[in-house]
């Protein structure tokens, strides 16, 4: 596995134990639909709440959330319409952005941006 997928998955496992943590309920981890993928869906009271986790091993090109543009943000949108559909649910939702800067296990920040899009 590359230095960047291990980043990557890291990143994600941080951000999981991060929400719940936090009461989020998680529902799913790398849920895929078509090209794009979800990397955490979790029930935060009663928000459905998508979540989109970007970790990099440091800031020298910018924070982790400034490399999620707009293609990446409708593909998830649609994802997680696929997702509401699939499990017939039609109230509130919410689009979140869990940024980490990872240089080590003991070296790390996370930063939670709530209603990051839509």
């Amino acid at each position: 596995m590359s230095r960047h997928n291990e980043i990557g998955n890291i990143g994600e496992q941080l951000a999981k134990k991060y929400l719940e943590s936090k009461d989020f309920e998680i529902l799913e981890t790398n849920w895929r639909f078509g090209r794009a993928e979800i990397d955490i869906i979790a029930k935060s009271n009663e928000i459905l709440v998508f979540v989109e986790v970007k970790t990099r091993s440091n800031d020298f090109f910018g924070q982790p959330e400034e490399f999620i543009d707009e293609k990446k943000e409708g593909l998830v949108s649609d994802a997680a319409n696929a997702y509401m559909q699939k499990i017939n649910y039609d109230w509130a939702i919410r689009f979140d952005i869990i940024s980490i800067i990872y240089k080590s296990r003991f070296d790390y920040s996370i930063q939670h941006i709530e209603d990051a899009w839509w």
